[in-house]
């Protein structure tokens, strides 16, 4: 067969213009995009070339006829007429894979059986027998298209679909499919990023598909060296010289490429399972020391300091979200990748491929070009980003020189009281002033009912204002409580100068019970924070508390000084705060405990905003003191802050921490380490330590030490112990 044939190239959808390229390229003649695929004609060298080399190509046919197909006769003709003798031996087998339908074909098994008879009887009236099916493993795969009034019948060149390359083993993750993983390196540049002398890294990588394929584009090697089975391999069309003088070229040109120097490519991915299977499939690719692939945590991708060219492409597929729950955390996850690219990467370029573009959105930095694809049924785009200032989107900087009544904040007229309760925040602010820039503190507490007939607390939140005022009692007359409360809420835009809507008040009793976890409104307006070396996530106005409680900064901070490479376990964990700094801190691993489903959720979103997975940092939805009774690990380092009183209905009996204190803390010594320790810390502003505590355990009072700054003005806030074990 020298003569010139007619061919179909399929692809899934949205590859079709790539596709056109690639076979212009490999010199496809009479090339014409179709929905799917590529029509074209050349030689059988040209589709074996094709075979082996497309990146991009689910299938190559060869056409063997086209004919017209107005009734069910006329596809059983049409099938029959061709010269099956040509290509099928009555010794082989076959297979038929139909796809399209008219009226009198409603279903594919239909289509295919009836093409089945039409060869069948080809064979019977001309030798007097016929080749058997075999629909797993035939010899030769017909495939047959009816559609728009003609049936098409072809020979699948391919075998299987030329994705699967040969290197990738089965089982266990769902990666991108190789031809989309190429399709997703062109349209990122990244021949000419290669070429450049760019490196490539993936901080998600998964299986490892979009490195492999990265490597053999790069080092231009024939995807398909590595198949062990075609679809032309018994068919008696056959020309098994050619194919072989195209397969040893492509051999040689890939040992010539193994002694080159190859751009750095390299991956992370949080999975330990990940890694390996990407590990292993880069050894069965034969890309051992090209591709390095290395289990790190999204929250430690830096750029690397040993690179020379300081350009390159980070390009990855991060996990999307199929459930509510997943995508709100992943927002903070997308968020955090965004942050980290405008840091680490300046001058480089991005590409994310997702499945949910809205969270690509989070980045902070508008994409200068979108393309639509598909992986597999799900519309997809893969997001191209310049790291540069211009792409940039910064929140909106909240207003300078504020207004009430239209007024500007000098021209406001306060009363007495009102004054002398601004005079006071002024003066606090100036106090604190120091003590914030040295520390770098963005949240803090300004007043905390520093003159008892102004009962409120006072805690900003980098900009944002927190009222809470307390209850007052009894003895108080209503009518000059509500007067003073109007006077707080007066004072408060003139002396910190902010706008009237950016204060939140609430009315709260002093921490007691679990009032600090009642439902207030739901606004789900989260806003983004830092303390010390992480990003947490408030919200000033769904709950009584914001979601940090401010006055354990300090033993936050300490958690994260002494977690590198400890096992941590916070209990009680409300919304993990502590275990995400404990996490950036360099703990090998940490569990979160909280019966609070709403919390748990919170608390994936500050892990995902600091690009931590939970494969290491679990959370778990359980009553501390059940799950105590079934934990079988061993921790190094412990917070548990109970709350003072609990007696939800999600728990066994109730939780009263001044009598229930004993039970706590042995059982959670019961899973401390012999050196490990115990950080135990409550509210309850009339708590003493059993004396029984100090004589089991070495008991540190560490309370004064605890508190911050901000909160020394109040110190019965909270109340802090390290425990450790004797001996």
């Amino acid at each position: 067969m020298s003569h010139t044939l007619s061919f179909f190239a399929s692809c899934p959808k949205g590859l079709e213009s790539l596709l056109l390229d690639e076979l212009k390229q490999l010199q496809a003649e009479k090339a014409k995009e179709t929905v799917g695929g590529v029509f074209f004609s050349g030689s059988l060298e040209l589709a074996y070339r094709c075979c082996l080399w497309s990146r991009l190509a689910n299938r190559v046919l060869l056409i063997l006829s086209v004919s017209d197909c107005r009734n069910l006769d006329d596809y059983y003709n049409g099938v029959k007429a061709v010269e099956w003798a040509e290509h099928l031996g009555l010794d082989n087998t076959f297979a038929i894979d139909f796809s399209g339908g008219m009226s009198e074909i409603k279903h594919t098994h239909f289509g295919a059986l009836k093409a089945k008879d039409a060869i069948a009887d080809y064979f019977t009236e001309r030798e007097g027998r016929r080749p058997n099916i075999d629909a797993q493993n035939p010899d030769l795969l017909i495939n047959i298209r009816v559609g728009k009034g003609k049936v098409t019948v072809a020979i699948d060149l391919s075998g299987e679909s030329l994705h699967k390359r040969g290197y990738r083993e089965s089982g266990g993750l769902a990666p991108l499919k190789e031809n989309l993983a190429a399709a997703i390196l062109l349209r990122a540049d990244w021949p000419a990023v290669a070429a450049r002398g760019g490196v490539l890294y993936d901080p998600m990588c998964g299986s490892g598909t979009l490195l492999i394929e990265a490597a053999l584009m790069s080092a231009n090697i024939a995807p398909g060296l590595l198949r062990l089975y075609w679809g032309f391999d018994r068919w008696l069309g056959h020309q098994p010289k050619v194919w072989q003088a195209i397969v040893s070229e492509a051999e040689a040109i890939k040992a010539e490429a193994l002694n080159r120097q190859w751009p750095e490519i390299r991956g992370y991915d949080a999975s330990p399972k990940a890694v390996d299977a990407a590990m292993r499939n880069i050894t069965n690719a034969g890309l051992e020391g090209k591709v390095r692939v290395l289990r790190k945590e999204l929250a430690n991708f830096v750029k690397p300091t040993h690179i020379t060219n300081d350009y390159g492409l980070i390009l990855t597929n991060p996990p999307y979200g199929e459930r509510l729950g997943e995508v709100e955390s992943l927002v903070h996850l997308y968020r955090h990748l965004g942050q980290t690219l405008r840091k680490e990467f300046a001058g480089w370029q991005a590409c994310v491929f997702t499945g949910n573009p809205d969270l690509g959105k989070q980045m902070g930095i508008k994409s200068r070009k979108q393309y639509q694809l598909y992986n597999g049924p799900i519309p997809s785009k893969l997001l191209m980003f310049s790291i540069e200032q211009q792409y940039f989107v910064d929140d909106k900087s909240r207003q300078v020189g504020a207004t009430v009544d239209n007024k500007t904040l000098t021209d406001v007229v306060l009363s007495s009281g009102a004054q002398m309760f601004a005079n006071r925040l002024k003066k606090n602010r100036k106090q604190l002033a120091k003590w914030k820039k040295q520390n770098e503190i963005t949240c803090y507490r300004l007043y905390d009912a520093d003159m008892p007939e102004y009962a409120v607390a006072v805690d900003d939140y980098n900009g944002q204002i927190h009222v809470a005022e307390y209850v007052a009692p009894a003895s108080v007359n209503p009518e000059a409580a509500a007067t003073r409360l109007k006077e707080v809420m007066a004072a408060i835009p003139v002396a910190l100068e902010v706008r009237p809507e950016d204060i939140v008040l609430k009315q709260r009793l002093r921490q007691k019970g679990t009032n600090q976890y009642q439902k207030y409104k739901e606004e789900k307006s989260y806003q983004e924070v830092t303390e010390g070396q992480t990003k947490l996530l408030v919200n000033l106005t769904d709950y009584l508390d914001t979601g940090l409680f401010l006055d354990h900064r300090l033993v936050r901070l300490k958690i994260a000084e002494m977690a590198k490479g400890q096992r941590f376990l916070n209990l009680f964990c409300y919304t993990a705060t502590a275990s995400v700094h404990a996490a950036v801190g360099g703990a090998t691993f940490t569990d979160s405990v909280d019966l609070s489903a709403t919390y748990l959720d919170w608390a994936k979103k500050n892990l995902a905003l600091n690009g931590l997975s939970e494969l290491s940092h679990r959370t778990h939805r359980a009553d501390v003191r059940e799950w105590l009774k079934t934990c079988d690990n061993v921790y190094d380092l412990i917070l548990l802050d109970p709350p003072t009183f609990s007696n939800s209905k999600k728990m066994e009996g109730t939780l009263d921490i001044q009598r229930d204190q004993e039970e706590f803390i042995d059982a959670t010594m019961a899973v401390l380490a012999q050196d490990g320790v115990l950080i135990f810390s409550n509210n309850h502003r009339k708590f003493t330590l059993a004396d029984s505590i100090g004589e089991k355990y070495q008991v540190e009072d560490k309370t004064r030490w605890s508190l911050d700054k901000d909160f020394q003005r109040s110190t019965k806030i909270h109340q802090c112990w390290f425990i450790k074990h004797k001996g």
